[in-house]
């Protein structure tokens, strides 16, 4: 019976930790060329869930299109607040950069309280997300098995496109050094832009994954996403994106596991993540799979 309680429970954190790194690749992809968290990121999420239900609710949009819909729209308004909160500050110091993504953050929270409102939203679950599959005394939800699967397809496109492609070239000669790369002949403002739209795109699947995990969105939805994301980028690496995916597994699998044989520090689950962070952090300050791209001085 433990060893049965245990398999599903590994089917939950496998589930909940390559959401987890869904959204975090976005997050280290974009330090890893711009070296600048961008805190704006777990409102992507958010509103990527707010797109689908308006998709659905206003436009009837069929499910999956209404997903579709939601990541395309994800993607340009990603693109849209590079364009206007970070591309003016390029040239100043990292910390003007870091602030105006804190405050793109508060901005799109606050605006979407007044727009949507407070009142939690009930998200679609279209039923292929929700059967049930049965494996003896062990049930498991059909989005458990989906959503690694999901994780690992984009995973394998993302580092096909970083490691094997003209484009992936320019972003790691972008990363390495923006004047070489100028020099290059490489446009390093279409390749930033790129950059943001791809990680609103993750954001966006990861947001969606998100909804049909726990079915109830809100403003807030994607603040402690946001922040458990980033402490998966840090935890396996922060600009290596084999190293976010590893952190976000290991921070799924270890939350669900602390929930199910530890229910006393249930309460504690949230806290558990940064205490993680604090660890890792003293001990490997670049992560487990330490970092590809060295600091510039």
């Amino acid at each position: 019976m433990n060893f049965q309680l245990f398999l599903q429970n590994l089917a939950n954190g496998i589930s909940l930790g390559s959401l987890y790194a869904l959204i975090a690749i976005g997050y280290t992809m974009v330090y890893g060329i711009l070296r600048f968290i961008n805190f704006a990121h777990g409102e992507i999420i958010m509103l990527a869930t707010y797109f689908v239900y308006f998709g659905i609710l206003i436009f009837s949009m069929p499910w999956w299109l209404a997903f579709i819909f939601s990541i395309i729209l994800t993607s340009l308004l990603g693109m849209g607040i590079e364009k206007v909160a970070y591309k003016p500050l390029r040239d100043s110091p990292r910390i003007s950069i870091l602030i105006s993504a804190i405050g793109v953050s508060f901005l799109i929270q606050n605006l979407s309280l007044v727009i949507f409102g407070g009142r939690p939203k009930a998200f679609c679950q279209p039923s292929i997300f929700t059967k049930m599959v049965t494996f003896g005394n062990v049930k498991i939800t059909s989005i458990t098995f989906i959503t690694p699967i999901i994780a690992g397809i984009l995973l394998y496109f993302v580092t096909y496109l970083v490691n094997n492609t003209k484009t992936g070239m320019a972003m790691r000669a972008t990363a390495k050094d923006f004047d070489t790369a100028k020099l290059m002949g490489i446009d390093i403002d279409k390749i930033i832009s790129l950059t943001f739209t791809l990680g609103s795109a993750l954001a966006a699947v990861g947001g969606i994954m998100w909804g049909l995990r726990y079915p109830q969105i809100h403003p807030f939805i994607g603040t402690m996403p946001g922040l458990k994301c980033f402490i998966a980028a840090v935890v396996g690496g922060i600009g290596n994106i084999p190293g976010a995916v590893l952190g976000g597994f290991m921070l799924g699998i270890m939350e669900i596991m602390l929930v199910a044989f530890l229910p006393g520090l249930t309460g504690y689950r949230d806290a558990f993540a940064f205490v993680l962070l604090i660890i890792i952090l003293l001990v490997r300050p670049t992560g487990i799979l330490g970092e590809k791209i060295a600091e510039k001085v």
